[in-house]
C-alpha cells in the first residue's frame, strides 16, 4: 500500500516536498534530539554527493543558501559531513498549529483497499484468556490505523465451533453435571463448574458470553463467521486444488505453491476432513468477498499458517499477496513479584474479565499493544492498576483531563494574535503535534500500532513541561496557549482512541 502524496494539512510533508525541489531529491526532515541543532535536519546532501561528484559539505551549503530563503526557514546552517539543519519560522509553527484539528494526520491513500482483518478466533472453550485479548487489542487497533490511513476495514471474528476441543469441552461440562470424573485432557476450573448448573449446549453459552465480553472490550465485530459453517463448503472447494493420495490420506500439494510442506486435508478410511481442509475454505470465503488484503491475526504458535494460507490462495487461483499473517507473542500476567502460568483445560488460566477487573479496560487495551506484536508482553497488574503518572496510560489520559480543566476555566476567552516569538518549551510541543500523521500512517503501514502509545507519551511529556513552565490562562499570549492545548487535547484523544482507549474529561 502507497500513500498518497497529497500533503495537504501536513506542514512539514509540505515543507520537505519544496525543500526536495531545491535538492533535486527526496528530502527527508528529522527532529535532531539536541534542539542546538535545529528544528530539523536532512541528510539529502549525502545522500545525493556521489551522483552529484561533489563534497558533501560543499551541496550542504548551496542548498542552505537557497532553503534560507523560503519563508517557512529562519536559518539554515551545514553540519558535520554534510548535514543540513534547519530552523522554522515562528509564523510557520503558528500556520502549522492551526491546521491541527480532530482528524488530523488522517490519510488519503492513492488507492484505498477493502481491508478484513479477523482478530481473536478463540475456541468457544472458555471465556476469553489475556492471550486472545492481546490478539483482539492489537487486531483492533491495526484495524483503526488502517481505516484511520483511509482504507475500508471490517474487523471479522471466526468461532472455532467444531472439532476435537469443543467437543472435550461439551464432554468436560457434561461430565460435571454427570457427576463424572473429567475426561483424559479435559477442561477444568470454576466456569466449567458454573456451566455445568445451566441447562443447554455450554458453547452456545460460551459464544453469546464471547460477544458480550468483546463488545465490552471495545472491539466492534462487523462479520462472525462459524467453522461449522464453513465446513459445509469443503466438498465444493476441494477439487479446485492441487490434491494426491498417500497414506490414507488426501493430501494439498501445497510445497508446489511455496509452502514448506505438503498438507493433509481429508482421511482417506471415513472421508473425515482435517484442519486445513476448513482453512482453504475459509480462504476462498474470504477472498471471494472481494477483499484486497485479508489479514489473519494468529498466536506464536501459528508461524507454520503463513505459507499454508498463502498457498491456499495460490491454489484457488487468487493472488497469495492478497493474504498477510500476523504473529503476536504471549502475554506474561506478573503479580505480586510472580508470574502466572497459563493453560485453558487445567484450569491455570488468567481471564480477560479477571485482568479487566484489576486494572480496567483502558490500562489493559494500552499495555496489551504497548509492544511490538513481535515481543512478548510482561503486564505488571500492580502497576496497571495505579492511578499516578507512574502508569503511562493514566499519565496520558491526565494529560487530557487536565487540559480539558484549563478550557473549562477559560470559557469565553477571545482570540488573539500569534506572538512574535515562542517559548523553547511551545516550539517543542508545536513539533510534537506536527510528528503525528507520519506516526499514524507508518503504523498503519508497519501494522505497528504500538507506535501509537509510545507517541503519546512523549507528546504528555512536552505537554506538561510546556504547563510547568508557563501559565496559560490569564497570560499575555493567552489565546494562542489556548490554542495550543487545544490541538493537544485533540492529538491526545485522536492517539487514545486509535488503540482502543478514552480520553477523559476529569480524573
Amino acid at each position: 500500500m502507497t500513500r498518497s502524496p497529497d500533503t495537504t494539512g501536513n506542514a512539514v510533508a509540505r515543507l520537505a516536498e519544496r525543500l526536495s525541489k531545491l535538492a533535486g531529491a527526496p528530502v527527508a526532515l528529522e527532529r535532531p534530539s539536541d534542539p542546538a541543532h535545529g528544528d530539523y535536519a536532512t541528510n539529502v546532501a549525502l545522500r545525493t554527493a556521489p551522483q552529484h561528484k561533489r563534497p558533501p559539505r560543499d551541496l550542504a551549503a548551496d542548498l542552505a543558501v537557497r532553503a534560507a530563503e523560503l519563508d517557512e526557514i529562519e536559518r539554515a546552517e551545514v553540519a558535520g559531513p554534510g548535514f543540513l539543519n534547519l530552523w522554522v519560522t515562528t509564523e510557520w509553527l503558528a500556520g502549522a498549529l492551526a491546521e491541527v484539528g480532530p482528524d488530523y494526520g488522517a490519510g488519503t491513500p492513492e488507492t484505498p483497499q477493502k481491508i478484513q482483518v479477523e482478530l481473536i478466533s478463540a475456541n468457544p472453550a472458555g471465556p476469553l484468556t489475556v492471550g486472545s485479548a492481546r490478539n483482539g487489542a492489537y487486531g483492533d487497533s491495526v484495524a483503526r490505523v488502517l481505516d484511520y490511513a483511509g482504507h475500508e476495514v471490517e474487523r471479522e471474528y471466526y468461532f472455532n465451533d467444531s472439532g476435537r476441543q469443543v467437543d472435550l469441552f461439551r464432554a468436560s461440562v457434561e461430565a460435571r453435571r454427570r457427576g463424572d470424573e473429567l475426561p483424559e485432557g479435559g477442561y477444568q476450573g470454576d466456569y466449567i463448574d458454573e456451566l455445568a448448573k445451566v441447562d443447554g449446549d455450554p458453547v452456545e453459552h460460551m459464544l453469546e458470553e464471547i460477544r458480550r465480553e468483546v463488545a465490552e472490550f471495545r472491539i466492534p465485530i462487523d462479520t462472525w463467521r462459524h467453522q461449522g459453517d464453513i465446513e459445509k463448503h469443503v466438498a465444493e472447494v476441494l477439487p479446485e486444488l492441487d490434491t494426491f493420495e498417500a497414506d490414507g490420506t488426501i493430501w494439498a500439494h501445497t510445497s508446489a505453491y511455496g509452502d514448506d510442506k505438503d498438507r493433509p486435508l481429508v482421511r482417506s478410511s471415513d472421508g473425515s476432513y482435517l484442519y486445513f481442509a476448513a482453512d482453504v475454505a475459509y480462504v476462498r470465503d474470504k477472498l471471494d468477498r472481494s477483499f484486497d488484503r485479508a489479514i489473519y491475526v494468529l498466536g506464536a504458535d501459528h508461524h507454520g499458517y503463513v505459507g499454508r494460507l498463502k498457498a491456499a490462495a495460490a491454489m484457488l487461483g487468487y493472488d497469495p499477496e492478497r493474504i498477510e499473517v500476523l504473529i503476536y507473542q504471549l502475554v506474561h500476567i506478573v503479580e505480586g513479584g510472580q508470574t502466572k502460568k497459563i493453560s485453558k483445560r487445567r484450569g491455570d488460566v488468567v481471564f480477560l474479565h479477571e485482568l479487566v477487573d484489576k486494572i480496567g479496560i483502558d490500562a489493559a487495551r494500552w499495555y496489551l499493544v504497548s509492544r511490538g506484536h513481535d515481543q512478548p508482553i510482561d503486564i505488571d497488574v500492580d502497576l496497571a492498576a495505579e492511578r499516578t503518572q507512574k502508569n503511562p496510560v493514566y499519565y496520558v489520559q491526565y494529560a487530557h483531563a487536565r487540559i480539558a480543566g484549563i478550557l473549562r476555566n477559560a470559557e469565553g476567552a477571545g482570540a488573539g494574535e500569534t506572538p512574535t516569538e515562542l517559548a523553547a518549551e511551545e516550539r517543542d510541543l508545536i513539533k510534537r503535534l506536527l510528528e503525528f500523521p507520519l506516526v499514524a500512517a507508518e503504523s498503519a503501514e508497519r501494522r505497528a500500532p504500538h507506535a501509537i502509545p509510545i507517541y503519546a507519551i512523549r507528546l504528555a511529556d512536552d505537554f506538561h513541561r510546556f504547563y510547568h513552565e508557563h501559565r496559560v490562562v490569564g497570560s499575555e499570549t493567552e489565546a494562542f496557549r489556548l490554542t495550543l492545548a487545544r490541538a493537544t487535547q485533540s492529538v491526545i484523544a485522536r492517539a487514545l482512541d486509535l488503540i482502543g482507549v478514552e480520553a477523559p474529561e476529569r480524573m
